[in-house]
């Protein structure tokens, strides 16, 4: 077990201790935004913009640029969505979780393909297409933007996305020497696993609280 803790510290050497505890504090309110989305609580969208903040500032420091437009994204539509999951449908319930439509369908493919064109023109703007991690990014940064969207809309296959876009980063992550958030990547993935059961079975259902 000590074999893995002094694996993990030394990733962080040389690193300025500011950066580790900001990173920590990114991902304990990153868990928490995850874990109320799961349960379909508003609380999904304050904690979400504490730890989105905080990593628009990691990510700019470690190069990232597809990850930090997905919180920057993230941040922008958490505001979004904390707007729509406040929609009553009558006096006593709001709005329910649902399917996408093909409208949607149309809109997240849209989405996606915008988002890929976004990324690649940051990544040549500031010349850092040098890596394969940069096409990783906007790979998973295409998936995020369309995953968050849906979420937002309270679509049951944003899960899906996070599950995808989740499996994906926890190498990155892991590349990048970014330890904690790779690990917070992997509980990422668990919890959508079981957000999406939930999810499923609220389906169409009207709620009469967003505090759960």
């Amino acid at each position: 077990m000590s074999h893995i803790f002094d694996w993990i510290f030394a990733q962080y050497q040389g690193v300025p201790t500011h950066l580790v505890v900001l990173e920590m504090i990114g991902v304990l309110f990153g868990f928490l935004s995850v874990w109320y989305s799961k349960r379909e609580n508003i609380l999904v969208f304050p904690t979400g913009i504490v730890s989105t903040g905080i990593f628009v500032y990691i990510l700019l420091v470690y190069g990232l640029l597809g990850d930090m437009l997905i919180n920057a994204y993230y941040f922008a539509m958490s505001m979004y969505g904390w707007y729509v999951w406040t929609q009553k449908v009558d006096e006593d319930h709001y709005i329910p979780i649902t399917q996408m439509t093909k409208k949607d369908k149309n809109r997240a493919i849209v989405l996606f393909i915008a988002t890929v064109v976004l990324v690649i023109g940051v990544y040549l703007g500031f010349e850092k297409f040098n890596s394969w991690t940069a096409y990783v990014d906007t790979l998973t940064t295409a998936i995020f933007f369309v995953g968050m969207w849906l979420m937002a809309k309270k679509k049951l296959e944003n899960w899906t996305f996070w599950i995808i876009g989740d499996i994906i980063s926890v190498p990155l992550y892991l590349y990048k020497g970014l330890v904690f958030t790779a690990f917070q990547y992997l509980l990422f993935t668990i919890i959508a696993i079981y957000g999406y059961k939930a999810w499923k079975n609220n389906l169409n259902k009207s709620p009469q609280t967003l505090l759960k």
